[in-house]
């Protein structure tokens, strides 16, 4: 999430203390890994808000790109291998994380916290204080440029 190895280790070592002093409040109601899961995402989302006063390039070269009708340009695929095919190759593992990894952190972030920790699009808009909307579009548009980073790798697959 914070694409930085200093950085998630001085977050887990927050967590870590976070969830030291808060022990007395765990009821139990989740699993005491969820729990600490929870406190490390925490963390490192108030890394990420700590990080946003950057100023955020512009992101279109990655999107797709449409006709005047709607119709996607560009070469279509056929007989392309599933997502969970290709992620269990160890090469496109890399290269999937390597194309998460070139997106704007705003983007690569929405897109971690709604589909890879599952969080809902109410629950993003809270962590990134943003609205609704705007976690919709950021997510659209990240899912859309990574799958346009990912389309070499879907026609390598189909050859």
């Amino acid at each position: 999430m914070l694409r930085d190895e200093e950085d998630a280790r001085d977050c887990v070592q927050e967590a870590l203390l976070s969830a030291h002093r808060a022990l007395g409040d765990f009821e139990g109601r989740a699993r005491l890994g969820t729990w600490l899961h929870r406190i490390a995402t925490n963390a490192a989302l108030m890394r990420l808000r700590k990080r946003r006063t950057q100023q955020e390039e512009p992101f279109e070269e990655g999107l797709p790109s449409f006709d005047r009708f709607g119709n996607r340009l560009g070469p279509e695929r056929s007989n392309a291998l599933s997502p969970e095919e290709l992620l269990q190759r160890a090469d496109a593992r890399k290269r999937v994380w390597e194309a998460l990894d070139a997106l704007p952190e705003s983007y690569r972030t929405v897109l971690l916290l709604r589909d890879i920790e599952g969080f809902s699009t109410r629950e993003t808009a809270e962590w990134l204080e943003t609205t609704e909307g705007g976690v919709r579009v950021r997510l659209h548009r990240a899912r859309s440029a990574l799958k346009e980073r990912l389309r070499p790798l879907f026609a390598e697959e189909d050859d």
